[in-house]
């Protein structure tokens, strides 16, 4: 009897439900800069949610020398040096380039067929048909012509003093791997770590995924990727990367810096209301998210799914409406955190000042030099 028991408490014993991704994101709302031992110890924290086959991280501020310039960040699959010769070409034809270089890398640190990967610092070399288009805009028409035109070739991170480090590996192997705890600081650190289901682990489909200085990190499934792809590239966004989540990055350029639309706008264009709750809203609201729904259905995020979406001056935090995938919420002092377990904000800051689960399709938004994140603890309660 007492054999059978102790058979029966081993056997329904529940695994951990990891809910696949880990997401982390630290910002310091004073805008004062430090290194990455905080994301990388709170993304190793959440290990079992990574399976090895990708990781990354976006550092915002890392480049105050070159800070008025794009940096570029290009990898060359398979090590193509013609695609090398090909990118540079285009890019001496199209921008100054300022300065170029290897990305450092530790040669002690042993990962999965890494490609070459080099940056870039340049400014926009417009021909007199060009002087009217914005400098990002240019910038963006111009990584979307390289993604799709040279192969073995992928600008995978465009903005200015922002960059994005990523590849096959565990995320803490990455930063080994990019020395980023040893060469770079910023004041606001996004990490991913992946747990592929549906599309192949590469060093290009691991995350973060930017455009300009758009970072997004993203943990579940966009199961409406097909039809938000080809809404953007009405809009010139081309996907390239084979992962759904390039489509979330695409879509928060589009509506965010493009057509400047704020952010608690776009979480309703994202992740919007059922139509039977849209019926019982006043006047004002219905009227408002039935026009949001109208205009932008195909960039609807569809399927379960929490995002980490950041900039130089936000981070925010967003899930789907009903919350399939975890996000928790914390802060202490400057600083703020976004997590997919509050264990992992735990292991880094265990003295809180609060922590708190946002609600379904409600942004958390976090922006320099300011208590919002206060503001969205007080909205949540």
């Amino acid at each position: 009897m007492l054999v059978q028991k102790h058979f029966e408490s081993d056997r329904f014993i529940p695994d951990k439900k990891h809910d696949a991704c880990g997401l982390f994101g630290v910002m310091n709302t004073k805008g004062e800069k430090f290194g990455g031992s905080m994301a990388i110890n709170a993304i190793k924290n959440m290990k079992v949610r990574g399976s090895g086959l990708g990781g990354g991280f976006a550092i915002y501020g890392l480049y105050p020398e070159y800070k008025e310039y794009y940096a570029l960040h290009i990898m060359y699959q398979n090590k193509n040096l013609d695609a090398k010769r090909r990118v540079e070409a285009f890019l001496k034809e199209h921008f100054y380039v300022v300065y170029d270089e290897e990305i450092p890398t530790n040669p002690d640190v042993a990962l999965f067929f890494p490609p070459i990967v080099w940056r870039y610092y340049v400014a926009p070399q417009k021909k007199s048909e060009d002087q009217a288009i914005p400098d990002d805009e240019y910038v963006v028409t111009r990584v979307m012509y390289l993604n799709t035109n040279v192969d073995d070739a992928y600008v995978f991170s465009s903005g200015k003093d922002v960059g994005v480090f990523k590849g096959v590996g565990f995320p803490e192997e990455i930063a080994d791997y990019f020395m980023l705890d040893k060469l770079y600081q910023g004041h606001i650190w996004t990490v991913h770590s992946r747990f592929p289901t549906n599309t192949p682990g590469w060093w290009g489909g691991a995350h973060p995924f930017n455009i300009l200085d758009w970072t997004v990190v993203h943990n579940g499934e966009i199961s409406s990727y097909g039809t938000n792809r080809r809404y953007l590239e009405m809009h010139n966004y081309y996907c390239t990367l084979h992962t759904d989540t390039e489509v979330l990055a695409y879509a928060v350029d589009l509506l965010m810096r493009r057509q400047s639309l704020p952010i608690e706008i776009v979480s309703k264009i994202f992740a919007p209301p059922m139509w039977d709750v849209i019926e019982k809203m006043n006047e004002n609201d219905k009227e408002l998210f039935t026009a949001l729904r109208m205009t932008y259905a195909p960039l609807l995020m569809n399927g379960p799914f929490t995002v980490i979406i950041a900039h130089h001056n936000e981070m925010i935090g967003l899930t789907d409406r009903i919350r399939l995938r975890p996000i928790t919420a914390g802060a202490k002092g400057d600083f703020v955190f976004l997590s997919s377990e509050e264990a992992s904000i735990r292991a880094v800051c265990p003295d809180l000042e609060m922590a708190w689960t946002p609600p379904g399709g409600e942004p958390v938004v976090v922006r320099m030099n300011s208590q919002d994140h206060l503001l969205s603890v007080k909205n949540s309660i």
